[in-house]
C-alpha cells in the first residue's frame, strides 16, 4: 500500500476487505428484490398505466358514441365501437392480471433486458406525437379490424396466461396450453397486430421506422424471456424445439 493510503486509512487495505465492504449492500439489494414491498412497487406503474388509459378510453368511447356523424354507415360505426370496447377489455384484463400474478422465480440480470422490455412495451405510444392521417374507408376499416382482432386475441391469451404475465424478462409459471401449444409468444403476436393497426392511422416514414425499432426490441425481448425460462424450467428446451416463436412453421 502506498504511503498516502497508509496515511489516510492508517492500515493496509486488502482486496478481500474491499469486497467485503460491498457485501452488505449486495445483501440488502437482494433482500429488497425478494420482498413483498418490492413486488408491489413493480406492479404499480403498470396498474396505474392500464387503469388510467382504460378510463380515458371509456370517456373517449362516450364522446364518440355521442358525436358520431349521422352519415357514418352503421357497420363502420359498430366496428369502431367494437374496436374501442376491445381495447378497454384488454386493459381491464391486463390490470387484473398484473394485480393477481404470482411473484417471479427468476429475473434476467442486467439493464439491457429491462430497457428492451420497456421500449418494446411503450415505445410505440410515441406515434400519437405524429399527425393522424386521413384514411380512405377501406384503409380505415383495415386499421380498425387489425386493432380489434389484436386486442381480442390478446385478451384471450392474457386470460390463458393468468399469473405468468410480466413486462420484464421473468419466470413465474410455464404456460404451454391454449395458444401456447402453437407458438411460444402469442401475446406478442396479438399485440403487434393491434400495433400495426394503430400505426396505420399515423402512417409516415417516421412512424414506420418507429415500428421497426419496436419490433426489433420485441424480438430481443423474446430471446431474453426464453433464456430466463430455460434457466428455471428444464422442460422449456423441449417445448421450444417443438413450437415456433410467433409464426407457425415460419419463425
Amino acid at each position: 500500500m502506498s504511503g498516502l493510503a497508509r496515511l489516510i486509512f492508517g492500515q493496509p487495505v486488502s482486496r478481500y476487505s474491499v469486497m467485503m465492504s460491498f457485501t452488505p449492500a449486495r445483501y440488502h439489494l437482494t433482500t429488497l428484490r425478494t420482498s413483498v414491498a418490492y413486488d408491489v412497487a413493480m406492479r404499480l406503474p403498470m396498474l396505474v398505466w392500464s387503469v388510467g388509459l382504460g378510463f380515458a378510453l371509456v370517456l373517449e368511447l362516450q364522446h364518440y358514441s355521442r358525436a358520431a356523424i349521422p352519415e357514418t354507415p352503421r357497420p363502420i360505426y359498430l366496428l369502431n365501437i367494437a374496436m374501442r370496447l376491445s381495447m378497454i377489455a384488454y386493459l381491464v384484463i391486463l390490470a387484473a392480471t398484473v394485480a393477481s400474478r404470482t411473484r417471479p422465480l427468476h429475473r434476467a440480470r442486467g439493464a439491457e433486458p429491462r430497457i428492451t422490455a420497456l421500449l418494446g412495451s411503450f415505445l410505440i405510444t410515441a406515434v400519437v406525437l405524429f399527425p393522424r392521417r386521413e384514411l380512405s374507408a377501406a384503409l380505415g376499416c383495415i386499421s380498425t379490424l387489425l386493432v380489434l382482432a389484436g386486442d381480442l386475441i390478446a385478451t384471450v391469451v392474457l386470460i390463458q396466461l393468468r399469473g405468468s404475465f410480466s413486462i420484464m424478462a421473468e419466470a413465474r409459471q410455464l404456460a404451454t396450453s391454449g395458444a401456447y401449444r402453437i407458438i411460444r409468444h402469442p401475446l406478442y403476436l396479438a399485440e403487434e397486430v393491434a400495433t400495426i393497426g394503430g400505426v396505420i392511422q399515423f402512417l409516415s416514414i417516421w412512424t414506420c421506422m418507429l415500428l421497426l425499432v419496436q419490433i426489433a426490441c420485441q424480438i430481443r425481448r423474446m430471446s431474453n424471456e426464453e433464456r430466463v425460462l430455460m434457466d428455471v424450467f428444464p422442460e422449456y428446451t423441449r417445448y421450444k424445439g417443438t413450437t415456433s416463436r410467433i409464426i407457425p412453421g415460419i419463425y
